[in-house]
């Protein structure tokens, strides 16, 4: 039973034909128009090259932003101008699929839930470390979206009340210390003061700034000002996941994004954080902490599952 994923991003929209197991049967890619109308045009002929040939059950399509509960209406998308957009109905109505929307998050972490790291478990909480903070929650083997479909945006859960100002409009976010932004800040912090943030001032020092790629080069070296930094995004991430974990008591938390490559020497700050912030410890099952298997793929592979899912059910 296969079915089409569209993953709409800032540069390019991907697409892919996905089997009922998670494998991408074929796949296509091109780049992300600027015009909102362009964007659906390119949607509109990505799904009828995929579906060529073969007999697709249907298309889930994934893009940044609010979606509502039936999956159907864009309420806000802060890359592109749609405000309370019924995608779905416009797509449909030019494709000879029935089609789904959704949010990208929601569709990579449903991807993780059930083809990557969190296929053996029902509850889990996906945090993606990216230039934010994203995530998805699966309860119950449910995709969790709320009363209105905009739920689980976890990169705005507020940690510091009167904290940094995020670009959400609200201070505190998560988004604004879990984050890879959040990441570099605390590198330079340490560029700043010399010591064990020597190297990070050196490589500052040579290239004019310090990147992500900087960043990650020096803690796959072990080197102790990178590890520090990385130590500190850690600890807030686990800080964070102990207070969804009183509310979801997930039995899994999975961390995917580029930060996320770091492995363990994330998760053992994660896992300390969250056991020193967790209410009644040693008395509360402690979950899993794990890195998301699926990358590049899973929101084209959680897209076309979601369509898939949607067709059975109607």
């Amino acid at each position: 039973m296969q079915a089409i994923g569209i993953d709409i991003g800032g540069t390019k929209i991907a697409g892919a034909l996905v089997d009922e197991l998670g494998t991408i049967i074929r796949e296509d890619r091109v780049p992300t128009p600027k015009q909102s109308d362009a964007i659906e045009d390119e949607v509109v002929e990505m799904i009828t090259r995929l579906g060529d040939g073969a007999d697709p059950v249907g298309a889930g399509v994934a893009a940044a932003g609010f979606i509502d509960a039936a999956q159907s209406t864009v309420y806000y998308a802060p890359n592109i101008a749609w405000r309370n957009e019924p995608l779905r109905q416009k797509i449909e109505t030019r494709v000879d699929v029935p089609v789904i929307v959704e949010n990208d998050a929601n569709a990579a972490g449903w991807a993780e839930f059930r083809f990557g790291a969190g296929r053996l478990v029902s509850d889990m909480v996906i945090l993606t470390i990216g230039t934010g903070v994203g995530g998805a929650i699966v309860t119950d083997d449910r995709l969790f979206r709320g009363g209105f479909g905009a739920g689980a945006e976890v990169g705005h859960m507020r940690v510091v009340p009167g904290g940094l100002l995020c670009g959400c409009g609200a201070r505190g976010c998560i988004e604004q210390y879990g984050s890879g932004r959040a990441l570099q800040r605390y590198a330079n912090e340490l560029a700043d003061q010399g010591g064990i943030g020597q190297a990070l001032a050196d490589v500052r020092s040579r290239n004019g700034a310090l990147n992500g790629p900087d960043i990650s080069a020096l803690i796959q070296q072990h080197d102790p000002g990178a590890l520090a930094a990385l130590r500190q995004l850690g600890d807030w991430l686990g800080q964070a996941s102990a207070s969804l974990s009183v509310v979801l008591d997930p039995q899994m938390f999975v961390f995917g994004g580029g930060v996320a490559q770091a492995g363990e020497l994330l998760l053992e700050p994660i896992r300390n954080a969250y056991l020193e912030n967790l209410p009644a410890r040693g008395y509360h099952p402690e979950p899993e902490f794990r890195i998301a298997e699926l990358v590049n793929d899973a929101g084209v592979v959680g897209a076309a599952d979601l369509a898939r899912v949607h067709a059975i059910s109607h």
